[in-house]
């Protein structure tokens, strides 16, 4: 597949980084000399230097013969010119990066499709919508939804007080039987080894473990796991950026309590008048005493969105000595991403691989409706439809010669979620959630094909 990748910032690096692995014809395109030498000195791809909103230029990098064009620029306007502009010139699909989240809310409404865009993608929107999910999901360290909630992906670290600890896979579901969630990766304590988990693997105290689950699957979870259900209701935020403002407005509306700390006073008065539900602080979020005259033992969850990811973790961890019992801290280092339990924080979350996992569905080959990696596991969950030539139509499970380093966690039917088991079969038109390591994506692809 050829792509071609607008802007060598932050998003349209990582992007080309994490699709550089793919074996994918990568061109990236930039005005900055500089982020172009980095990215050509680390990176097996190739870039050029120029406008993307050149006609010429676009020619050049033969955009005529392009599968796929993003455009993440720091310029919502210069994206979306130069996806319109690369359609036109024969692009078979285009990428926008957006940071005005009214289009993405009416775009059915305003048709982009009609101008040459076929996706718009916001990573501030993601990151709020990231952190809502999360909020709503207090207990599990990460989550992601498919179909609206169908089934959902949770992760947890198992206690010494989890009923399921010491026991393998068979045995907790011969003891919990009717149970609405399935295990489909395991992360050993201390350790960076993911285990696609199989009838004899065995939970451990202090495993990390993703499950799917199903409507319900959540609260047997907590009890299972002997985690207590605490309801989030008072939430501090820090940081006044378009992640803090659009997480702060979407909490209000779901009747959060929110406080909002930002530093910089010309931003605090606005936000005060944007936000009329919110009581926006001007002060120093870092500052210890501001926090406790502000009650910040009296939170639920502490959320830090800054531009500086040193400031984000030092804040939730001050936050943590405190009492607070949810902290996300948003981070633009993906070294520090990896390392969310060991520094002491609940969650990190990181705009980028928010952004490229949207966007990686495009480059799977089959039906691949959703796409999202496992945050510190070297593991891709993915949603595929079912159509007519696919190999895994019409088949029970148990038929399926599937890799051992993959497992079907969940399938969706007629917007139900369903934990299957080996004698369910499957018809055209499901959804399947497969989880698998990198190296049985080709195999697994080719059973959607």
């Amino acid at each position: 597949m050829k792509i071609i990748i607008a802007g060598a910032g932050e998003v349209g690096f990582h992007l080309a980084k994490l699709l550089s692995y793919e074996s994918q014809e990568i061109t990236l395109i930039d005005t900055d000399k500089h982020s172009l030498n980095y990215a050509n000195d680390h990176l097996d791809i190739k870039v050029m230097r120029g406008n993307t909103t050149s006609i010429a230029l676009l020619k050049e990098a033969r955009i005529t013969d392009t599968n796929l064009f993003i455009s993440v620029t720091s310029s919502e306007t210069t994206n979306i010119t130069a996806c319109v502009l690369a359609k036109q010139l024969g692009a078979q699909r285009t990428i926008a990066r957006i940071s005005n989240t009214e289009f993405i809310d009416h775009k059915d409404d305003l048709g982009f499709s009609k101008f040459g865009i076929d996706e718009l993608i916001s990573p501030e929107s993601l990151a709020a919508s990231e952190i809502e999910l999360l909020l709503n999901q207090y207990g599990f360290n990460e989550s992601y939804e498919f179909e609206d909630g169908a089934l959902t992906m949770l992760s947890l670290k198992l206690a010494r007080t989890a009923s399921f600890v010491d026991k393998t896979v068979k045995e907790a579901a011969e003891i919990f039987p009717e149970l609405h969630f399935i295990p489909i990766a395991i992360q050993r304590f201390g350790t960076q080894y993911t285990i696609i988990p199989r009838g004899d693997t065995q939970f451990k105290e202090g495993d990390k473990v993703v499950f799917i689950t199903s409507k319900g699957g959540d609260e047997e979870l907590l009890e299972l796991s002997g985690t207590v259900k605490t309801e989030i209701k008072n939430v501090m935020l820090l940081g006044g950026s378009k992640i803090g403002f659009k997480t702060a407005r979407d909490l209000c509306k779901s009747k959060f309590s929110v406080k909002l700390v930002e530093s910089n006073k010309d931003i605090a008065f606005d936000l005060a008048d944007d936000l009329p539900n919110a009581l926006v602080i001007h002060g120093d979020g870092r500052n210890a005493e501001l926090l406790e005259e502000e009650n910040i033992k009296g939170m639920d969850a502490f959320i830090a969105v800054t531009g500086n990811s040193e400031t984000n973790i030092m804040s939730c961890l001050v936050a943590k000595s405190k009492g607070v019992r949810k902290t996300i801290a948003l981070v633009e280092n993906m070294d520090y991403y990896q390392l969310s339990e060991s520094i002491g924080i609940d969650t990190l979350i990181n705009k980028k691989l928010l952004a490229a996992n949207n966007i990686f569905r495009y480059i799977r080959r089959g039906e691949v409706v959703a796409m999202t990696k496992l945050s510190s596991m070297n593991a891709e969950l993915l949603e595929f439809e079912v159509i007519d030539s696919s190999k895994i139509a019409n088949k029970e499970i148990k038929e399926l010669q599937f890799p051992r380093s993959a497992i079907i966690g969940g399938i969706i039917r007629e917007g139900e979620g369903i934990i299957p088991l080996g004698n369910f079969k499957i018809q055209v038109g499901d959804r399947i959630v497969v989880c698998c390591l990198p190296r049985s994506i080709t195999e697994v692809e080719r059973f959607f094909f």
